[in-house]
């Protein structure tokens, strides 16, 4: 029986060690809109200064695509892009670096051909990460 747990334990770690040198590439999250999150109590959130709320369940995904815990993040304003759900709570966020925030700063994703140049910045900031 101990030799069948450590087989199975033996090639668990074999197929991570195999996962991890594939490789991950993070790409860009579609119908987001960039923005500035400061979490103060955990749901509640300003979104570019305006009250707003997390939803349960919610995702916060940092640089390296890690989970995010919003406590971590109290009192802090980070630059995001974040998508909402159906009932209108930020449900899913990815911090963005200052400069990458700065790069989407300057397109108005509210027009057609401003939101086609906003998915093109979104995905080269997200292939040029590593």
């Amino acid at each position: 029986m101990n030799r069948c747990i450590q087989s199975f334990f033996l090639s668990l770690a074999l197929l991570a060690g195999a996962v991890h040198a594939q490789g991950f590439v993070r790409e860009a999250p579609k119908d987001v809109k960039p923005g500035r999150m400061v979490v103060s109590l955990p749901p509640v959130i300003t979104m570019d200064g305006k009250p707003d709320r997390l939803s349960p369940g919610s995702r916060i995904r940092d640089t390296n695509n890690m989970l995010v815990l919003s406590g971590a993040l109290a009192g802090l304003s980070v630059p995001v892009v974040y998508r909402r759900d159906s009932a209108g709570l930020v449900h899913e966020a990815w911090i963005l670096t200052a400069e990458e925030y700065a790069r989407l700063g300057g397109v108005d994703a509210g027009t057609p051909d401003g939101f086609i140049k906003f998915l093109e910045l979104l995905n080269f900031i997200f292939a040029a990460r590593k």
